[in-house]
C-alpha cells in the first residue's frame, strides 16, 4: 500500500495496520536547509515562486518517511488576492498592509480572477504532484473564513480580537458581506487546487476559539459549512479549528471527511463524541518535539494506543510545528508512528 492509498484509507475509516502520517506546517523554520533558502528569498518570495515553493514542501519529504506532502504557502493569499496586501512584522507577526475598518473599503474588495491571481499557487501545486507522483498524499489548504476576517479586520496578529468582535455584533450585515466575499473566494480557491493535484484540503480556523461558543455556529461554522458541501464531492475536506473542541459534534456535521483536533483534548475522547465514518486526526502537543527522542516516543505511542481500535486515524501534531522543534524528535516521531501495528496493540 502505498503512502498515497494509507491516507486515502484512513479518511475514509478503513482499518489500517499503522495510522498515516503528516505535520502540519512540516515545511518549517526548524530544518537547516529551509533556513539556507530564507537567507536568499523573502517568504513572501518563496510562496510566489512556484520552484520555490516546490522546494520548501520537499525538504520535510527528503528527511523523514512521511505519508503526504503539504504545499507551502499562506493562508493570506486569498486577502492579497482580493486586494488587501500582507508582510511579517519587525517585531514579530503579520501584519496587513491595511486595515478594514469601513463598508466602502469592504465594498471595494475585489474577488473577481481569484484562479487568476493565484496561479503561482496552481503551477506550485502541479510541480509538487509531477515530482511525487502517486506515491504520496499530496494536501492544499486554506484559512477558514472566519480566521482570514479576523486578520483583515485586526490589520494583522491580534491579542484581544475586538474589531473583528465589534464588527460581528454591532454590524452584522456588514460582517456578512465580507464573509460572503471571502468564502467565494475560498470555493474558487479550493477548486483550483484540486484541479491542480490536491487530493485533500484542510481548512484551517485558528481563531476560531476566540470567539463566544454561542457565536461560534453564524461567526465560523457556518460559513465552513457552506464550502464544505460545495465542495464535498469534488475534494476531501479536513477541518482543523484550534480551540473549538465543545463543537466536534457541530463541525462533524458539517460534513468533512475528517476533523483534526489540537492537543487539549484526549484523542480517544474526542473519538467518542464522534462517527465511525468520520476520521480524526492529530493531536501531539507541538512544544513536545522541543524535549527528547524518548519523551516524544513516549507521548506519541499513548496516541498511538488510544486509537489502536478506531479507524480512520491520521496521525499528526494538534497545531503547526515550532520552529525550535528539533529534528531528532521528529525523526523518533516519524519512526514511532511507521513502526507502530495497529493490529498488534490493539486493546481487545
Amino acid at each position: 500500500m502505498t503512502s498515497k492509498q494509507r491516507f486515502l484509507a484512513a479518511l475514509d475509516c478503513e482499518p489500517l495496520d499503522r495510522p498515516p502520517i503528516w505535520v502540519m506546517r512540516q515545511a518549517g523554520r526548524y530544518l537547516p536547509e529551509y533556513r539556507a533558502l530564507k537567507e536568499k528569498y523573502t517568504f513572501l518570495e518563496m510562496v510566489k515562486s512556484p520552484e520555490l515553493a516546490l522546494e520548501v514542501t520537499l525538504q520535510p519529504l527528503r528527511r523523514f518517511n512521511l505519508d503526504a506532502a503539504i504545499l507551502f504557502s499562506d493562508i493570506l493569499v486569498i486577502p492579497e488576492a482580493l486586494g488587501q496586501g500582507y508582510h511579517f512584522r519587525d517585531q514579530g507577526g503579520i501584519g496587513m498592509d491595511y486595515r478594514l475598518d469601513s463598508a466602502d473599503q469592504i465594498a471595494a474588495l475585489d474577488g473577481s480572477n481569484i484562479c487568476e491571481k493565484l496561479s503561482y499557487v496552481a503551477d506550485a501545486l502541479k510541480l509538487i504532484d509531477q515530482e511525487i507522483g502517486k506515491e504520496k498524499m499530496l494536501l492544499g489548504f486554506g484559512g477558514s473564513p472566519w480566521t482570514l476576517a479576523t486578520y483583515m479586520v485586526e490589520g494583522g496578529s491580534s491579542k484581544n480580537f475586538d474589531r473583528i468582535k465589534e464588527l460581528y455584533y454591532s454590524d452584522n450585515a456588514l460582517f456578512e458581506s465580507l464573509m460572503e466575499k471571502i468564502t467565494l473566494s475560498l470555493i474558487e480557491y479550493f477548486r483550483m487546487q484540486a484541479r491542480s493535484g490536491a487530493q485533500a484540503i484542510q481548512i484551517f480556523d485558528s481563531w476560531g476559539g476566540i470567539i463566544s461558543g454561542t457565536d461560534y455556529e453564524n461567526a465560523s461554522l457556518k460559513w465552513i459549512r457552506r464550502i464544505i458541501q460545495e465542495l464535498k464531492d469534488e475534494i476531501a475536506i479536513i477541518l482543523y479549528a484550534k480551540g473549538t473542541t465543545p463543537h466536534l459534534v457541530r463541525q462533524a456535521n458539517c460534513g468533512p471527511k475528517a476533523i483534526a483536533i489540537d492537543w487539549t483534548i484526549p484523542i480517544d475522547e474526542a473519538a467518542d463524541q464522534l462517527n465511525s465514518n468520520v476520521a480524526i486526526q492529530g493531536n501531539l502537543d507541538p512544544v513536545l518535539l522541543n524535549t527528547t527522542p524518548e519523551i516524544v516516543t513516549r507521548e506519541a505511542t499513548k496516541i498511538l494506543h488510544a486509537m489502536s481500535n478506531r479507524p480512520g486515524h491520521i496521525f499528526n501534531l494538534g497545531h503547526g510545528i515550532l520552529p525550535t522543534a528539533r529534528i531528532e524528535n521528529m525523526k523518533a516521531l516519524v519512526d514511532t508512528v511507521t513502526q507502530f501495528k495497529q493490529h498488534e496493540h490493539a486493546i481487545g
